[in-house]
């Protein structure tokens, strides 16, 4: 929460910055953008391309996870994603995993290269065991 605050306060200073023009007289000297508006801009392009930058890492570094309850095969252990209904090939590291339980795995997707294939679940760990699927 103390993020999202700060980083609210952040984009607020720097619009502030870069919508904010000194005062000056209507001269029409032959000057058409002022140096203050140009220091705004820059600053609100940065502003932009720094919180840009802090979502996409922050974004990429995200844990991804997979619930559902965990099979056994002739091709080995799969499990079914709760949220997405599509069914993952395990693998990485799956020796925590049991079948029949319903299981929480860190990790990524992997997509194969058949468009028939299932997809596959490269496992890092088991976040959480809930213990044994209900039917």
């Amino acid at each position: 929460m103390t993020s999202k605050y700060f980083w609210r306060g952040v984009l607020v200073v720097a619009l502030s910055v870069a919508l904010s023009t000194s005062a000056e007289t209507q001269t029409g000297g032959g000057k058409i953008v002022s140096t203050g508006t140009i220091v705004g801009v820059i600053v609100g392009v940065v502003a932009v391309v720094v919180i840009a930058a802090v979502v996409v890492i922050h974004k990429s570094s995200e844990k991804r996870t997979i619930t559902g309850c965990v099979n056994s095969g002739e091709n080995g252990m799969s499990v079914t994603d709760e949220k997405d209904k599509r069914l993952y090939a395990l693998s990485g590291t799956t020796t925590d995993v049991k079948p029949g339980d319903r299981m929480t795995l860190q990790g990524k997707k992997i997509k194969s290269q058949d468009a028939g294939k299932t997809l596959l679940w490269e496992t890092k760990q088991v976040a959480k065991d809930f213990g044994v699927c209900r039917p």
